[in-house]
């Protein structure tokens, strides 16, 4: 009998579509997970395969994204606690999904974490609408306005759980393959923040960055497989080369389904 394979979807913004390329190649090889966790861009990818959405309509969706689709500007940016609202990503998502979709309706157990303003921890997202905890859990400091949810006041997942491997522990998962899109982002672009918003980006980054590498050094014991697509200086807050983090993440997975093959047995 084969083991229970979990698999963790990292953040990512637009290098996220890594992981819808990660997943089609995983499909291809006849392996499918039985639980999946995803952090901001690897929760909205996470959800709609759990969903069951076909692997190539994701890839479709995903490659033709535009901000113009996902997100409108806040009339009071100052007030909303955000440039941006993500009303618009809401809507495409209930055309891919079908509809509002509940947790309890997905085809494959799933979860998501965000971060608590109020709290200051992690929170696991795993009940109620899909579409409100995935994008809770990519809802980026700043650039768009916190999510309410239950006297929460939710942004980006990213910011405590970069890539959320010991919720899939919690689910039952027996294998576990972890996908960071993101790697060492100080490394990736050491330009110098031309403006404010590039500014506190760069400053979340690099509390990313470290935090990620620590919990990293620390959970090794329970992670199989920590695996990261080779996608250069590719910016993540810029819907640009969606085609090509597809291509990266569908090489790794290419790369990895003999491994992750002999891991579940």
């Amino acid at each position: 009998m084969s083991k229970k394979l979990g698999i963790a979807l990292g953040a990512g913004g637009a290098r996220g579509v890594a992981h819808v390329g990660f997943l089609r190649a995983l499909e291809e090889a006849n392996i499918r997970a039985d639980y999946v966790t995803g952090c901001s861009m690897g929760a909205i990818v996470g959800a709609c395969y759990c969903a069951g959405v076909p692997m190539e309509q994701l890839h479709d969706v995903a490659l033709s994204l535009k901000l113009s689709r996902i997100a409108a500007f806040n009339v009071n940016p100052i007030r909303s606690s955000g440039l941006m609202r993500l009303n618009k990503a809401h809507k495409l998502l209930e055309d891919i999904l079908g509809g509002d979709k509940q947790f309890s309706e997905l085809q494959t157990p799933f979860s998501c974490v965000a971060t608590d303003l109020i709290s200051g921890k992690t929170v696991e997202l795993k009940e109620g609408s899909v579409i409100d905890a995935a994008l809770a859990s990519g809802t980026v400091p700043g650039a768009f306005s916190p999510a309410e949810m239950n006297g929460m006041f939710l942004v980006d997942g990213g910011v405590l759980e970069r890539v959320p491997v010991r919720e899939l522990k919690k689910m039952g998962a027996e294998v576990i393959v972890a996908v960071d899109v993101l790697g060492d982002l100080v490394a990736i672009s050491q330009e110098r923040p031309s403006n404010l918003i590039e500014t506190f980006l760069r400053y979340i980054d690099v509390i990313d960055t470290r935090v990620t590498s620590s919990k990293r050094k620390s959970r090794m014991r329970s992670i199989d497989l920590w695996l990261e697509p080779e996608l250069g200086e590719m910016d993540q807050y810029k819907v640009k080369q969606l085609d090509y983090a597809y291509e990266k993440g569908y090489e790794l997975g290419k790369a990895n389904v003999g491994k992750i093959g002999e891991l579940i047995g």
